[in-house]
């Protein structure tokens, strides 16, 4: 799922970028109306974020533009807490949905999600995404998020964080961890390789790596936060 970013302001586009990717959305971005339109004509772009306050061209005019050869879904963004006037002024203009600045994390991806339910059918689903309030993990696109930072992660460290997330509150011992992720390789690792592994991700996740719990005499789990 290809998102286009169209906003004059770079610390917009980035702010959204981060989001979008976080939920593991892939994104592109344009900081004038007329090159958003050459992207949406040139590239695979499935879901449009569009300012409404732009340099050149403003996000009324350049609705109406894609309208003229796209159906491609359009959110709509102001700073300005506008008027009804401007909200309809936006939708007939053909935008899906209209969005005032500021706006939660949340709440975007609602809307984007609920648009493209209404758009591409209810069998739409965003990329799988495990989270635990300030762990985030997108198993599609290998990604991982701590209190908004990207983490990079080695392959196993990866997968024993997915696989702790995917279940919260459970304790799993060394050896259910080593022959999960080890499988048949694990006759050559040790409990103290897997204490190794715990101990790394927790310090790459920084302060979020607390929700990872040793339970004594029995295991590891990670905790909701």
């Amino acid at each position: 799922m290809n998102i286009l970013v169209i906003d004059d302001e770079q610390t917009m586009r980035d702010l959204l970028t981060r989001t979008l990717k976080d939920a593991g959305y892939s994104v592109l971005q344009a900081s004038t109306g007329e090159f958003g339109i050459e992207k949406i004509q040139s590239d695979a772009v499935d879901f449009v974020i569009l300012d409404i306050m732009m340099a050149g061209q403003d996000g009324f005019t350049v609705c109406r533009r894609v309208r003229e050869f796209s159906e491609v879904p359009i959110l709509m963004l102001t700073a300005i807490a506008g008027s009804e006037a401007d909200k309809i002024k936006g939708l007939r203009a053909g935008a899906d949905d209209y969005l005032i600045k500021p706006f939660s994390r949340g709440e975007l991806l609602a809307r984007i999600e609920a648009i493209l339910r209404r758009t591409k059918g209810a069998t739409f689903k965003p990329e799988p995404v495990l989270s635990n309030g300030r762990i985030e993990l997108n198993e599609a696109m290998r990604q991982v998020t701590a209190d908004g930072k990207g983490i990079t992660l080695t392959r196993k460290e990866f997968d024993l964080l997915a696989l702790f997330l995917a279940h919260p509150g459970q304790v799993f011992s060394r050896e259910q961890l080593m022959e999960k992720l080890w499988g048949e390789q694990a006759l050559n690792v040790t409990t103290r390789t897997v204490d190794t592994h715990i101990k790394t991700l927790r310090i790459k996740l920084g302060d979020a790596g607390s929700a990872i719990e040793t339970v004594w005499g029995l295991g590891y789990k990670v905790v909701a936060e």
